[in-house]
């Protein structure tokens, strides 16, 4: 799971010399000024928490960073001899490459009894940056106040700039940026604006603070290097960059294979930064070669200060085209001037697959239609005959990056009629194969299929229309299989998991949480609804009578064999005589060359693409947590819940002549007409009359509530409920519409540029961010796009008033303050998340993160669940004690219910 397939073999490596190669540090220079990096840090930990706590603890807990700094005191921590730990320091390299450890704490003693959960722990790093003016004043130009800088963590989870503190002054709040802390390949540059100017006549120094969080899952288990002790393993960098400027950024690029001269999808992307300013893209043109290549923009592009996009171009060609490389041209333009980039685009040329040679292929297509994406499409031996083969879905591991690690690609046999598609999952890491990285797998088989048939040539090797698929996947990609089919059962025809993880709570246990020891088990219960649509136990019924082959190292460290032992165990509980099985190696570790390319696998393959229906139970369950993440099984499919956050759960026994359903917190449900063979529909112990057949899908609606109901009718409209936890949010149909108050919003702006560079990072997913008046604009004239958006800010901004006079929401504005149910909620430093649908397309988004000052808003702002495991459920209202009690520190928590309403059983206040 964690660095996983080749990763893992030089984990120990990594830590001992550092992953990411060099990163010069000190001095840098733009103009005339002048950078550099203090190579000596001060340390103060370990403090045991859970692997996401740093999202609701402060990022420098335990110190408050407003207050100066006593490098004597000591602090309680239960991972120490004595119960307290103080100030250490550590030396970076000349690279920027820091590596912390603890040795004096008792690892060995205390993972005996806690595990894994014992060795996550959170350490607050500090270091100085100076920054030195011109020598003389002509020489500022542009960077009169100070230069900008280009930061780069890796593998910490948040960093911040601040003014050195005198013993008689405040700083102002910090900004915390996100760190890479998966350390993935291909990171867009972050831009950092110094907190206060630097002086013109001297030199000054300010303070970098860095949340260091050492998790299992990032650094791997340290017996890996033979050590009991967990190293903590990051590189920090800081690069000048000129003011005014827009730059191409070709580790954001996206291209396709050529194969005998034809683009091998339909979609090229370029990758633009604008490291200070607001900036347009006007025109784009193929300059070489034009009379064969051209490339058209889908839509006006604008980039804020600060924000990395990659701009998605849509490819044709006239005839085949043989070249290295495309030549593009693009035209900007700002307030004050205008830029025009030229970018050579290289291109990689294929011959035509045989029955004999083929090379993987890099694919290109649009993700949700706006966000260029690649993938990996491995060819067949043979031509069709007959009906298509289903394909083979391959999930990679995490931190494997496809196109540069050719170990996946080669993992899984070639195979004789089916195609291997392999996904990046937006990145390397993704969301752990669920939300946007799902889509983006069943998007990438629909992509390949396009592209099979808009050549003539391509066509004998062409995907049945709406073609169900074979998953395979290995390590966290082995859970992702799980994930996948168990969500979406009607689109699979096998599985083969190798070495996955049952869930994040099971991999490494939350028993070392600092949160658990102040919450109210009921706030517990409620956060922990944003886990369950990921438990993939919960969802086995769905597979009941799908084809599993488990397959699993006797010896594996990384992801204990008894993982897929319980899958297995679970999954017959449901089907005694289902085909699940599992194929345990004994010796053998995570991962090893076989582990796919065996006898057994590729016997089970073969079986599964031979289009031989396996046999269907009579009496079967759908479970279903987030609707709007959940397909089909066997026809049928759960478009809302009466009581969101909790499991729904249809149970099905079919007769001769009739079909029975019972219903565990089902709303509306759908099933295909087509397998309704009964005569006679019994829900609920209800006999229904059925709507004429008209084809399509017939609509049931259950109401228990206040008189019990149950109506059918056609359906003729999709109404999937788009709630149930905010990472939903992250499923955006198009690029996320960030909201801010203004051009020059200060705080806001600065949080939208983060989040929006945190979107790329992590997901690969695109932002823009537009002013107040653009959104009411777009609000009055009603031409909201169908995509999610996030507004940031006050109750102050017009589009908040707007959405709130037109909505009857839970949240409300009175008296110029936000309330919740009555109660003034916004007060102080609290901050609030919440989810509500988009005002013209219900089965979009809005997130509004919303505060009344910069602390407020920066503690909403690290709520929004860019990586998996952050429990944040439809709505958050967070305050200062969060900053050292972690979740247990928030005012209120809760899912509204299937109309966006208060739920009052799944609410809390404090």
């Amino acid at each position: 799971m964690h660095r996983c397939l080749s990763f893992l073999l030089l984990s120990a490596v990594f830590l001992q010399l550092g992953a990411m190669g060099p990163a010069v540090q000190v001095p840098l220079t733009a103009g005339q000024w002048k950078t550099e990096i203090s190579r000596d840090w001060d340390v103060l930990g370990p403090f045991p928490i859970h692997a996401r706590e740093q999202h609701f603890l402060s990022p420098s807990f335990p110190i408050n960073l407003s207050e100066p700094i006593d490098y004597s005191q000591s602090w309680s921590s239960s991972l120490a001899d004595g119960g307290s730990v103080g100030w250490s320091t550590a030396r970076a390299t000349e690279e920027g490459h820091l590596a912390v450890s603890f040795p004096q704490v008792r690892w060995a003693t205390i993972r005996a009894t806690e595990g894994w959960a014992a060795l996550q722990h959170h350490s607050v790093l500090r270091t100085t940056l100076t920054v030195s003016p011109p020598q003389s004043a002509e020489t500022f130009g542009h960077d009169a106040e100070g230069p900008k800088l280009v930061a780069r963590l890796q593998q910490g989870s948040f960093f911040t700039i601040l003014p050195a503190l005198n013993s008689n002054e405040t700083r102002p709040t910090p900004e915390w940026h996100y760190g890479n802390i998966y350390a993935m390949g291909g990171d867009p540059p972050q831009t950092v604006t110094l907190p206060v100017s630097p002086s013109r006549t001297e030199a000054t120094v300010y303070d970098i603070f860095v949340s260091g969080d050492y998790e299992i899952r990032l650094f791997g288990d340290p017996s890996a290097y033979e050590s009991d002790v967990p190293v903590l393993s990051i590189d920090f960098s800081l690069e000048v960059h000129p003011p005014d400027e827009i730059i191409h950024v070709r580790s954001q690029d996206v291209s396709c294979d050529f194969v005998d001269g034809v683009p091998f999808g339909n979609t090229l992307g370029i990758g633009v930064h604008s490291t200070s300013g607001w900036w347009i893209l006007e025109h784009v043109e193929a300059l070489s070669p034009a009379d064969i290549l051209k490339v058209s923009l889908l839509r006006n592009i604008r980039f804020a200060p600060a924000q990395t996009r990659t701009i998605p171009l849509r490819l044709t060609h006239t005839r085949p085209f043989y070249g290295e490389k495309v030549q593009i041209a693009m035209k900007f333009s700002s307030e004050y001037h205008t830029m025009t980039i030229e970018v050579d685009l290289p291109i990689q040329q294929r011959p035509v697959w045989t029955n004999e040679t083929f090379q993987p292929l890099k694919a290109s297509y649009l993700y949700m239609d706006s966000m260029p994406t690649a993938f990996l499409a491995i060819p067949p031996k043979e031509t069709n005959v007959g009906e298509p083969r289903p394909p083979i879905l391959g999930l990679h591991g995490a931190g494997l990056d496809i196109f540069d690690q050719p170990l996946w690609a080669e993992s899984i046999p070639r195979q004789k009629t089916s195609w291997i598609i392999l996904p990046t999952g937006r990145t390397s890491w993704g969301l752990d194969w669920h939300g946007p990285s799902t889509q983006d797998a069943w998007q990438s088989v629909d992509a390949l299929s396009s592209i099979l048939k808009e050549t003539a040539a391509w066509h004998a090797w062409k995907l049945q229309d709406n073609t169900r698929v074979v998953v395979v996947g290995h390590s966290n990609g082995g859970q992702g299989a799980w994930y996948v089919s168990s969500r979406y059962p009607d689109r699979v025809v096998a599985v083969v998991p190798a070495s996955g993880y049952i869930k994040s709570q099971a991999y490494v246990p939350l028993t070392q949480s600092r949160s658990a020891h102040f919450i109210d088990p009921a706030l517990r219960a409620i956060l922990e609804t944003s886990l369950t649509p990921d438990d993939n136990d919960l969802f086995l019924s769905n597979l009941a009578d799908t084809p599993v082959l488990a397959v699993h190292g006797g010896l594996d460290d990384n992801v204990p064999v008894w993982h897929s032992r319980e899958y297995i165990s679970v999954l017959k509980t449901w089907n005694p005589d289902a085909n699940a099985s599992l194929k345990e190696d004994p010796g053998m570790p995570h991962w090893y060359p076989s582990v796919l390319a065996n006898e057994d696998v590729q016997a089970f393959l073969d079986r599964a693409i031979s289009a031989i229906p396996s046999p269907k139970l009579n009496s079967y369950a759908l479970t279903v947590a987030i609707p709007a993440e959940s397909g089909s099984y066997h026809g049928w499919r759960i478009e809302s819940l009466l009581s969101p956050g909790r499991l729904a759960r249809l149970a099905v026994t079919e007769h001769e002549t009739s079909i029975e359903v019972r219903t565990t917190n089902v709303g509306i449900f759908t099933i295909d007409r087509h397998r309704l063979h009964a005569r006679r529909l019994v829900v609920d112990g209800m006999s229904l009359p059925l709507p004429a057949d008209k084809g399509g899908n017939v609509r049931i609606a259950v109401n228990k509530s206040p008189q019990r109901s149950i109506v059918a009718s056609d359906s003729a409209r999709s109404s999937i409920q788009p709630s149930g936890r905010m990472s939903i949010a992250l499923s955006s149909r198009g690029p996320f519409l960030l909201v801010i108050p203004d051009a020059t919003s200060g705080r806001p702006l600065s949080v939208a540029t983060r989040l929006a560079h945190a979107l790329n990072l992590y997901h690969k997913l695109d932002a823009e961010i537009i002013t107040d008046d653009e959104m009411m604009d777009r609000a009055e004239r009603d031409t909201i796009d169908a995509v999610n958006l996030v507004v940031i800010g006050d109750v102050s901004m017009d589009f908040i008033k707007w959405y709130m006079g037109r909505r009857d929401t839970p949240f409300a504005i009175e008296n110029g303050s936000l309330r919740l149910q009555g109660r003034p909620f916004i007060q102080g430093s609290r901050g609030a998340i919440f989810l509500q649908p988009n005002p013209s397309h219900p089965n979009s988004n809005v997130v509004f993160l919303l505060a009344n000052d910069d602390e407020g808003l920066e503690r909403a702002a690290r709520l929004f669940p860019i990586r998996t495991g952050v429990t944040v459920p439809d709505w958050l209202v967070i305050g200062t004690l969060a900053d050292s009690r972690g979740a247990a520190g928030l005012h209120g928590a809760g899912l509204w219910d299937q109309h966006w309403k208060w739920n009052e059983g799944m609410s809390w206040l404090d």
